[in-house]
């Protein structure tokens, strides 16, 4: 299979282009055009528009020239993969190795599934980010277990660290913290750090965490007057939750903004909860009805929330 995920093709016997968003096997790609419709093709039935090499990759089997770095500003640390969607086909992310060091860096990568298969191979310079490896987010349930090795190398008075192994089968979980800027990529997406810092142990610190009481005073964020409970304003993953854990992550939310109204004594709260299929505003107002601190609650105001909206008044 000549072709990966995200290459711009053209089909050979029709007027038609687009990004290869998946491949089926070694026959089979699927390329969404411009209308974000999918189509199943013959890989011989298309061609590549043209290719490119990422910056910072090299394909040699030497490490090339390398620009000296004052002994001060030498960064040892600072290896991530970052993962970001593609810029034409959304539905395809892509993994960047990022190399935030002053080190070369040897990376291979090999996928573990029903069998092992080698991704990638190569040399990635300092400062740079790598595409190694691209997947279908819808399929994350699918992907195989990464395993990445990496070796350090320069010719700098530096010792070389230690190689770095990474193995992980990703999961739906993984993805549900909100994106982060990626070095040197600069694109939003989610990162995944490689190379942990060294804890560095602060003895105060420590002995001060001895003395502390065993219970301290929480302090309880003043909610916004209007709490929006949509799934997509709550998690990034919510296209990977199913609507039973959906619902429950909506009423916790709920249950923590109204009693930090509470808390702050608040005269008013309003949460928007969508028309949908009604179940989520049904339980809203379920233990709206049964709290001793509700004085009452209503429709919010239909020409701002339509009937996607219940306002609810404290005692």
């Amino acid at each position: 299979m000549k072709y990966k995920l995200g290459d711009f093709v053209r089909f050979v016997d029709e007027k038609m282009e687009g990004y290869v968003t998946r491949i089926f096997d070694d026959q089979m790609i699927g390329v969404t055009g411009e209308d974000d419709f999918e189509i199943p093709v013959l890989a011989s039935k298309v061609t590549t528009v043209h290719g490119h090499v990422a910056k910072g990759q090299s394909t040699g089997t030497q490490a090339g020239a390398e620009a000296v770095v004052p002994a001060a500003e030498f960064k040892k640390h600072g290896i991530y993969l970052g993962v970001v969607s593609d810029n034409k086909a959304a539905s395809v992310v892509h993994f960047n190795l990022v190399n935030d060091t002053s080190y070369q860096l040897l990376v291979t990568l090999t996928t573990e599934g029903k069998q092992f298969k080698g991704e990638y191979l190569g040399i990635i310079a300092p400062g740079t980010g790598v595409p190694v490896y691209s997947a279908q987010l819808a399929d994350i349930q699918l992907w195989p277990k990464f395993n990445l090795q990496v070796l350090f190398f320069t010719r700098q008075d530096f010792e070389p660290q230690q190689p770095l192994t990474f193995s992980e089968k990703f999961k739906a979980k993984d993805f549900s913290g909100s994106k982060k800027s990626v070095p040197v990529v600069n694109q939003q997406g989610w990162l995944i750090r490689l190379d942990e810092p060294e804890m560095v142990i602060d003895a105060q610190k420590l002995k001060e965490s001895f003395f502390k009481p065993a219970a301290e005073k929480q302090e309880i964020e003043k909610p916004q007057s209007e709490v929006d409970l949509h799934i997509e304003k709550l998690r990034n993953d919510y296209q990977f939750i199913s609507s039973h854990d959906i619902l429950r992550i909506q009423l916790e939310q709920f249950k923590k903004a109204l009693d930090a109204a509470i808390v702050h004594q608040l005269p008013e709260i309003t949460f928007i909860h969508g028309a949908g299929n009604g179940i989520l505003r049904h339980e809203l107002h379920k233990q709206l009805s049964k709290h001793q601190k509700v004085q009452t609650f209503l429709d919010a105001r239909k020409e701002k929330f339509g009937y996607g909206a219940t306002k609810v008044l404290l005692k």
